[in-house]
């Protein structure tokens, strides 16, 4: 168990009956203290005490008990050589604000699976994204991931007694080896997958050291909010098939938005990619996957030019006598 946390203010609850019309946070300014995972760990000392209650009267809720079809097996490579795409419920979030508020969970859903998703992602913390763990059982199909800043074992207890496939530990969130591989070896001991976020070399180290399986790269800075798409891939490209005969999993996170980012992910050596407010924020989140999967591959303008002369040159030579 975690040290008790003493003295944390929970961060104001921005839920109240049903979905639409709720008030929500102005966005997070970047923190140029480093406070940006603080804020988010005292966000959640309210729900760790509440957990610790449940626990002590013996009243935690159960494991669940149905399907819970495999996370890992399903990010696979589609068959036109892109990543297995993520989807993510995304309502709000720090840097954004409000995203696509009034869209229920059900119809997110079935938006993605019938767009091509393999999985989905449920953002899940209240204060600063608009979650709810309860979402997670109104979007049992595909293979879900709990997201949300998960760094006691008590947590991962209460995402066992929901239909997730998969939950998130952040590297940062959870720096102490040790505890990291306990998380991950409790999530798994409840036929969860642990997706294991890391940020650069320094927490990928860090993640397999504690035995992480799935590795997520984050290209967004938790602490600036700042997205560097291209130090992701720099990430995978230079440790991707280092790592010493263990089977991994790589997701690519934040800022992906078009076809050839998704390309470029996949050519990384990605398995899978994220994709999150790019889908949410227009409000047809399954309609916003289809563009993002069916998109024409553009030929590159140079190439283009050489091919069209080419084919110039082809059309006024006479063929063999």
């Amino acid at each position: 168990m975690l040290p008790e946390q003493t003295g944390a203010q929970t961060a104001p609850n921005p839920h109240d009956a049903g979905i639409a019309g709720r008030a929500v946070r102005t966005p997070i300014r970047p923190d140029p203290h480093g406070q940006g995972l603080q804020r988010f760990r005292t966000a959640k000392a309210g729900e760790i005490a509440r957990l610790t209650a449940l626990n002590a009267a013996g009243r935690l809720p159960a494991p669940f008990r149905g399907p819970r079809p495999s996370f890992r097996a399903a990010l696979r490579t589609r068959p036109d050589g892109l990543p297995a795409v993520i989807a993510e419920y995304k309502r709000a979030s720090p840097s954004a604000g409000a995203i696509a508020p009034d869209l229920l969970p059900e119809d997110v859903a079935r938006q993605y699976a019938e767009s091509g998703a393999a999985c989905l992602s449920v953002l899940t913390e209240e204060a600063y994204f608009r979650g709810d763990p309860a979402f997670l059982a109104r979007m049992a199909g595909l293979p879900l991931l709990r997201k949300d800043f998960l760094f006691h074992p008590l947590q991962i207890a209460e995402t066992a007694a929901t239909p997730a496939s998969a939950l998130l530990l952040i590297v940062r969130l959870t720096p102490d080896v040790a505890l990291l591989r306990r998380l991950r070896e409790e999530a798994e001991g409840f036929g969860l997958d642990a997706v294991v976020e890391v940020f650069d070399a320094a927490d990928l180290a860090l993640a397999r050291a504690a035995g992480s399986r799935i590795i997520q790269v984050n290209a967004r800075d938790l602490e600036s909010f700042a997205v560097d798409r291209a130090a992701c891939l720099r990430l995978a490209d230079a440790f991707r098939h280092d790592a010493n005969g263990r089977e991994e999993i790589w997701i690519a996170a934040s800022g992906l938005e078009r076809r050839e980012h998704l390309t470029a992910a996949a050519d990384a050596g990605f398995d899978a990619v994220l994709l999150g407010t790019a889908l949410m924020r227009g409000g047809r989140p399954g309609e916003a996957l289809r563009a993002i999967l069916d998109a024409d591959v553009q030929t590159p303008p140079d190439k283009a030019q050489a091919n069209k002369a080419q084919t110039g040159r082809e059309g006024t030579s006479c063929p063999a006598r």
